[in-house]
């Protein structure tokens, strides 16, 4: 990992963070958006890009030459099906958040009764 790409999922992980433990209910959806986001990049990260062979990518053995560099396709695919969930649980926590906001008025957590 590339002192850029630690940064920047450092930044996300304290973002998300100061999101988690606001008061605002809304901000605290967006933090647990936020961690999950810096989780998925912090995966995309370390499954890294291999050198490629002929069994990684056997479609290329037939036509010879070299094969370039590959990724995994697993993290890829778990990457993906958990930035689908996170979107659902994201948007359900947002109506519950504006339900919440419908019955108590306020969206701070320290004055609902």
């Amino acid at each position: 990992m590339s002192l850029a790409l630690a940064t920047v999922v450092g930044g996300l992980f304290a973002l998300g963070t100061f999101l988690l433990l606001r008061r605002d209910l809304v901000r605290v959806v967006w933090g647990v958006a936020v961690l999950s986001q810096a989780a998925n990049v912090y995966l995309i990260s370390m499954g890294g890009v291999a050198e490629g062979s002929f069994t990684q990518v056997p479609i290329l053995a037939t036509h010879g030459g070299e094969v370039p560099e590959t990724a995994d396709p697993v993290v890829q695919a778990l990457v993906l099906t958990a930035i689908v969930i996170s979107l659902g649980t994201t948007a359900l926590a947002l109506v519950l958040s504006y339900r919440a906001y419908e019955e108590n008025e306020t969206v701070d957590v320290q004055r609902w009764r």
